[in-house]
């Protein structure tokens, strides 16, 4: 978490909701998995505990007023009149957004949005990083050189600064790189015999489309994550960039229907660049997301609107999202440099 989410939320923890509501305006909200049995917080690092869930969901209905995705261009033009609007979202399409999440939601009554990576959902691969991830955690002890990364790998009984080190250069490669170093992780894994690791990790299994359709007539919005679930950085080329935002509305529209919505992976400010968001733009997208946390208004770039995204555990979340606001301006210097 960066230094300014590490403050508001311990100022978050001493203010009472009561007194920081007026400060508030429509905020976007997003969550991943949602899981019964969490047995490694490391490597299901994008999962909620059912419990912590609807503690969370459970403030947001008693809080805010939860609206669907199609009020969004009304919160924009007028936050003022949308000071407890909260748009609630969830990333990738994990399989467990159908048999868990969306139970807990529909108890609630709350509506939200599913943005699905496409290939994933097409071809079962487990997300990018979680398998760099499982590489750390599962490879046996030793020395690896992994294609288009600076330095070897040195992995043995201590693997925090490594795993550091190898997720620093291989996060920000651009994507035909990152496929072949992470293809060269998973061989490591399959020659040793440790890829059935990956199988126990039950929480990383993806949506199917039968099973998107599903969520889709069960009234949640589908939005477009990309196609593979790669950052949109500015080293990745413009054909890939292109590739990204217009393959999975290509996909969306054919399998479940009307598709306007996107939100970028990893989403922070090395992972979009200028190319990218005129990409999603030109691929018809009506609205795109960061994960770059503050309140929403009509003066944001509509292709980079701020979503914060929901920690394990959000004890004083009544009291945060009106504080998101003041990183607008922080919002808007970056959205500038990016024009």
């Amino acid at each position: 978490m960066s230094f300014a989410g590490r403050t508001l939320r311990k100022l978050a923890a001493r203010l009472p909701a009561a007194l920081v509501r007026p400060l508030g305006g429509p905020v976007a909200v997003f969550f991943h998995g949602v899981e019964q049995n969490i047995f490694d917080p490391e490597l299901q690092e994008n999962h909620h505990t059912i419990e912590d869930f609807q503690a969370i969901i459970s403030t947001l209905k008693a809080h805010f007023d939860v609206a669907p995705l199609s009020e969004l261009g009304a919160a924009l033009r007028h936050p003022q009149k949308h000071r407890r609007t909260v748009f609630l979202m969830s990333d990738d399409g994990y399989a467990n957004t159908l048999h868990t999440a969306a139970n807990v939601l529909e108890g609630f009554g709350l509506p939200w949005t599913l943005f699905v990576s496409t290939h994933h959902i097409d071809t079962a691969e487990p997300n990018p990083m979680f398998v760099a991830r499982a590489f750390l955690r599962h490879a046996a002890d030793g020395r690896y050189a992994i294609p288009h990364l600076a330095e070897p790998i040195q992995l043995n009984g201590a693997r925090q600064a490594v795993a550091s080190q190898l997720i620093a250069g291989f996060r920000f490669l651009p994507a035909n790189l990152a496929k072949e170093a992470l293809d060269s992780m998973h061989s490591v894994l399959k020659r040793d015999g440790n890829d059935h690791h990956l199988a126990r990790y039950t929480s990383e299994r993806f949506l199917t489309w039968d099973e998107v359709r599903v969520l889709a007539g069960r009234g949640v919005t589908i939005g477009a994550h990309a196609n593979w679930h790669w950052a949109m950085h500015s080293r990745e080329s413009e054909k890939q960039l292109k590739h990204q935002a217009e393959t999975p509305r290509q996909r969306i529209e054919a399998e479940v229907g009307f598709c306007r919505h996107f939100a970028y992976p990893f989403g922070n400010v090395r992972d979009v660049g200028t190319k990218a968001w005129q990409a999603v733009r030109d691929a018809g997208y009506q609205f795109a997301f960061t994960t770059l946390g503050s309140t929403l208004n009509a003066r944001q770039n509509p292709w980079l609107l701020p979503r914060y995204g929901l920690q394990p555990r959000e004890p004083h979340l009544a009291s945060l999202l009106p504080l998101l606001r003041l990183g607008s301006r922080r919002i808007a210097r970056w959205q500038r440099t990016l024009a």
